[in-house]
């Protein structure tokens, strides 16, 4: 089975996207990506206190590992693969599981 990938190809002729906002998605897209990232890059912290023995709650994590795992599943299973979705969501699965996980052994 062959997955289709979103190209970043846009509609030409009289249906054609304007290059400028095409640009300016492009360029959301990749500070959306960056700051998804650097928010759950954000966690190393927490798993810090949890090693020393000042254990954080777990709740805030565990959700945004769910919502990690959702936001991942959507942007693979597309049938366009939305990638900056997917990428960005991808640190959220695992740093909110390590998170979680320190809570309880460290």
């Amino acid at each position: 089975m062959k997955y289709k990938v979103d190209n970043g190809e846009y509609p030409t002729g009289k249906d054609a996207v304007d290059p400028k906002r095409v640009k300016y998605l492009k360029l959301i897209s990749k500070l959306a990506t960056f700051t998804c990232i650097a928010m759950y890059v954000s966690y190393i912290p927490q798993i810090i206190d949890n090693f020393t023995g000042n254990p954080v709650s777990p709740l805030q994590p565990l959700v945004a590992m769910i919502n990690g795992i959702l936001w991942t599943g959507y942007g693979w299973f597309k049938t366009y693969k939305d990638w900056p979705v997917f990428i960005s969501n991808v640190p959220g699965v695992i740093f909110g599981f390590i998170t979680v996980l320190t809570v309880y052994v460290h």
